[in-house]
């Protein structure tokens, strides 16, 4: 039997994806280009495409995610007949699809449809309650008014230049307010007031439909729309249509008495125009994050829900798409109800198959998915940083920790950074992650806190006990519940909160007590019982349970994009020890997992999702994936990169001054950033010295690019709202005088030749890397995931970097290549390495579908010298202990494979003092006496020695059989046999 320590996977499921692509569709990569890659990904082993939504979207996006109108496929990537196409390319292959959907929001506007009915009749609106809206805004200016913060500059100013045009569609037979790309509607019976000021006769039949309007009437739209439809007919006539211009004239806003009547009819409306700065402060309105142009749906109600998802619905009842995953599945009141009603509603629809159903949920720590949520798993993040921590050296932690110290010890402290630190403390992530989410609370969602605490201070008047708890000791213990959350967020409901979550609440209490005033201490433990759900089994009071199931709402919304924003979006600018952690699911602090730990994870995902996605790229993340390989090398040299980066600092000194503007030059800790992001972006085989210059230019335009993103997400020296001009553009000059200055040779600055040795002399390390993550990837319980193109080394940066078109065409003559030959290091600067990698395990995977969609993972001990070296691991199928008992003599029926990967290789390579790019690979000699024990059930069968042999030679010209040695308790085999070709390899037992 195999070691009673492995852990068992699920059984085997059909409609389970055996490896997906990611596709990120746009109106410059449509269906059609889509079904024109489907050859190539079929023969690399790719068994469903896994595309960004397909819903309308505003026009021009280039993601998906903004949808206007989910009734529809988007016109932009094809339409439905182009969605039909690319099925049929599919289904002809033998594949499927599964498509992301956006049930937390919607993006605002005149496309979207839903959205112009709640402005043009408020509460009125048959979609009213549809969107997150607060009607009972506390503000007068805002009761029962929607807050429009899309104007360039304050509202009066607008209204002054005349940038407020009251116009008339005579198509539709309406009236609106048009400003910029916006489009405001009047309300239906606010027409009669505009048609009253012509004066004119041939306009007061369509005056008096407008005016006999009843809002709030069943019957209100089909009035309205009776109403539009005579104006329009009117407006076919020369001498009607002037009349219209002319009542429009008495709303100029080129006139004070125009812009005086105008600002009158505003203020009628359903909505309050703003200036876009006003929304951090006074939105009243669930947001995406802080995206004014997206608004929370309330996908909880079914009417809601049935809207959202019609279409979907269609098309999965017609099997055109197999799964489904789910974005920003935080932001939903209850993701445990919703996902259970998808769920149910799929089935109901196709009985003979089950939908593949996964979300984007970032776990946190020893977080895990709910399994009340019946989802497959996750889209990744977990596993992309569980994969890339156990390829970080933590032996170098304690030198870029004094590296990381040293660089921003130069920096001055603001008296709001040192709030609550000491000076020496700054440097720490939890500090920049604290100081991000207190400027957070106060800044960007001001509205969102404000909108909860006083919804808590309405719960605390609502009883004689707490009526004494003020608003700002509620914000005070608030704001300190926030700035101290560990996860995301949690998921209380009507029916309380989980265990689990209730403890890390009150541990999160006794956090927030360390940073509150102790006079604040009742006050936070009161708000903690509320939040925690203790007064939800008292079901009598239903006035003061609303308030608690509302505010634990807005809390439980608000948590998500707070630490996204504050970590993501922020700290992971400010800190920069070592961007390869710097990820979306990492935690930066934590530089390094073992390979005890990883093993132990994997486990858990076996027994938990196995079929999660594995991804180790996406649309979202901070650089590529082989960046963040070479990135993770630099823990491996600590010593050696602390000396570069110390010279380099030195060495450009002069440069900063150079380039310097009014507010200084580039600081060290952008400096930092810049040098690891050049180090990892830096193109294999670019060199220095070129003649053609264009590719560093084009290197330094991407650069800036990055440059300017992170700075003004850094939120230190520039901002998104107030963008420093000066300061950007001092980053800027250094940047390009660094790489392409005229005014310097690149072929002989001093920096940029360094930078092209340090990489070459580490990209052999980042291959290596590289290349375990892509086996860990393709091997480990789960569904491997490929990003667009990242099948060749993938080395992009942030977006929109890292959504620029793929070279599909190389790709594809790439992979003809490497089909006709065994998987080799041969030419691996140019990532062809990494294609046949992929390419071989799915072609083995596709014939042994059970053995890694349900076959159990076994964590194989290393022995010898190099043992931390090393990751190990088999994969058996059956995977049921009582099955394995039957076959384990014979071996008759039994599946399995061994996966060995090299890990920690610089010293293995002699990486000090070498001055050549060296092979990706680690001696034979040099592995020495390291060997990987083999379970008894794994080496014998009976008293014969078990035969093993290379997936990646079989069948190309050598049966590569391996020898086990004999051992105490099984077999053993050692390192030096297996990875003399490669840096990885997988074994296949031999049963022939």
């Amino acid at each position: 039997m195999p070691d009673p320590s492995a852990c068992p996977a699920r059984t085997a499921r059909r409609g389970v994806p055996r490896a997906t692509a990611r596709l990120q569709l746009h109106r410059d990569f449509r269906f059609e280009d889509a079904a024109e890659v489907v050859d190539y990904y079929q023969r690399l082993g790719i068994s469903h495409f896994y595309l960004s939504p397909i819903l309308v979207a505003r026009p021009g996006s280039s993601h998906g995610y903004d949808v206007v109108d989910t009734t529809r496929i988007n016109p932009e990537l094809g339409g439905e007949e182009g969605l039909r196409q690319l099925c049929q390319r599919l289904r002809a292959q033998d594949m499927g699809l599964i498509v992301d959907i956006v049930p937390n929001h919607m993006a605002v506007g005149q496309h979207n449809a839903w959205w112009q009915d709640v402005l043009r009749w408020g509460r009125h609106s048959r979609h009213a309650d549809w969107f997150d809206i607060q009607w009972d805004s506390p503000d007068p200016a805002l009761a029962g008014k929607v807050l429009l913060p899309f104007l360039g500059q304050p509202y009066a100013e607008t209204l002054e230049a005349g940038e407020l045009v009251l116009q008339f569609d005579p198509e539709q037979g309406e009236l609106y307010v048009a400003h910029d790309e916006h489009r405001f509607p009047l309300a239906p019976q606010d027409h009669a007031v505009v048609l009253e000021t012509a004066g004119s006769a041939r306009l007061a039949d369509a005056m008096a439909a407008f005016q006999a309007i009843d809002a709030g009437h069943p019957d209100q739209d089909r009035q309205a729309a009776a109403a539009r439809e005579q104006l329009r007919q009117l407006a076919s006539h020369a001498e009607a249509l002037a009349d219209i211009d002319a009542a429009l004239a008495a709303f100029s806003g080129s006139q004070p008495h125009g812009r005086s009547a105008l600002h009158q009819l505003l203020e009628r409306q359903h909505y309050r125009l703003a200036y876009w700065r006003n929304a951090a402060d006074e939105i009243n309105w669930r947001r995406f994050f802080e995206v004014s142009e997206l608004i929370g749906m309330k996908v909880e109600r079914e009417e809601v829900f049935e809207a959202m998802h019609a279409e979907l619905f269609r098309l999965y009842a017609e099997g055109l798409i197999d799964g489904l995953r789910l974005d920003h599945i935080d932001g939903l009141t209850d993701p445990a109800g919703y996902c259970q009603r998808l769920r149910a509603r799929l089935r109901s629809l196709r009985p003979d198959h089950e939908p593949y159903l996964i979300a984007e949920k970032i776990l946190a720590g020893d977080e895990v998915l709910p399994p009340d949520w019946t989802l497959d798993g996750t889209t990744g993040y977990e596993f992309m940083d569980q994969c890339a921590a156990v390829l970080h050296d933590a032996e170098g932690e304690p030198v870029l920790d004094e590296l990381w110290r040293d660089m921003v010890g130069e920096l001055p402290a603001t008296p709001d950074q040192l709030q609550g630190h000491a000076p020496g403390e700054l440097s720490h992530f939890a500090t920049i992650v604290q100081q991000a989410r207190r400027s957070f609370l106060v800044r960007n969602f001001a509205a969102e806190f404000n909108a909860l605490t006083l919804c808590l201070h309405q719960l605390a008047r609502s009883a004689t006990q707490t009526r004494d708890l003020t608003l700002m000791s509620i914000r005070r213990a608030v704001a300190e519940l926030l700035v101290h959350f560990p996860v995301y967020r949690t998921y209380a409901t009507e029916q309380g909160m989980p265990a689990g979550q209730r403890e890390l609440l009150a541990r999160t209490a006794q956090l927030a007590a360390t940073t509150l005033h102790a006079a604040d201490h009742p006050t936070l433990h009161v708000v903690e019982g509320w939040l925690g759900g203790d007064l939800l089994l008292d079901r009598r009071d239903t006035q003061r349970r609303a308030l608690q199931l509302r505010a634990i709402a807005r809390f439980q919304q608000l948590t998500p994009p707070l630490t996204a924003k504050s970590m993501e979006d922020t700290a992971f600018y400010r800190y920069g020890r070592l961007l390869s952690r710097n990820e979306v699911g990492a935690e930066p602090a934590h530089l390094a997992l073992s390979v005890a730990g990883f093993h132990q994870l994997a486990g858990r995902r076996a027994q938990q999702s196995s079929y999660s996605l594995l991804a180790t790229a996406t649309h979202d993340h901070k650089r590529g994936e082989d960046a963040r390989m070479r990135l993770a090398a630099l823990s491996e040299i600590a010593e050696e990169w602390a000396t570069v980066l110390r010279h380099w600092h030195q060495l450009n000194a002069p440069i900063v001054a150079a380039t310097a503007g009014a507010q200084g030059g580039i600081d060290a800790l952008d400096q930092c950033l810049l040098y690891q992001t050049l180090v990892g972006a830096w193109p294999d085989g670019m060199r220095a010295g070129d003649d053609d210059l264009s590719a560093l230019a084009q290197l330094a335009e991407r650069v800036i690019q990055w440059q300017r993103k992170a700075l003004r997400e850094a939120k230190r020296r520039s901002d998104w709202v107030a963008p420093q001009a000066d300061y950007e553009a001092a980053c800027e000059r250094f940047t390009r005088a660094l790489l392409c200055d005229p005014g310097l040779d690149p072929r002989h600055h001093p920096f940029l030749t360094e930078l092209e040795e340090f990489v070459r002399r580490l990209a052999p390390l980042g291959a290596i890397n590289s290349l375990t993550q892509t086996m860990l990837k393709l091997a480990t319980p789960g569904v491997p995931d490929f990003y667009q193109g990242s099948e060749l080394w993938d080395l992009s940066m942030v977006d929109p970097d890292n959504r620029r078109p793929v070279d599909f065409a190389l790709r594809e003559r790439r992979l003809a290549d490497a089909v006709s030959r065994p998987v080799s290091l041969r030419d691996w600067q140019s990532g062809s390495a990494k294609q046949q990698l992929i390419h071989s395990v799915l072609q083995y995977r596709r014939q042994h579908e059970a053995l890694f969609s349900a076959g159990r993972y076994i964590p194989l001990s290393t022995h010898g010298k190099l043992a931390r070296h090393v990751i190990a691991f088999a994969r058996v199928w059956p995977g049921e202990e009582t099955a394995q008992a039957a076959v384990a003599q014979t071996g008759e029926g039994w599946q399995a494979t061994l996966v060995i990967c090299t890990r920690l290789a610089a010293h293995l390579l002699s990486f000090e003092g070498r001055r050549e790019e060296a092979l990706p690979l680690v001696s034979a000699q040099a592995w020495g006496d390291t060997c990987i024990a083999i379970p008894q059930a794994l080496s014998h069968a009976g008293k014969q020695m078990r035969r093993w042999r290379s997936v990646f030679t079989s069948g190309q010209g050598g049966l590569e059989e391996c020898a086990l040695a004999q051992g105490e308790r099984g077999g053993s085999i050692a390192v030096a046999e297996i990875l003399g070709s490669l840096p990885v390899e997988m074994l296949e037992l031999h049963l022939a």
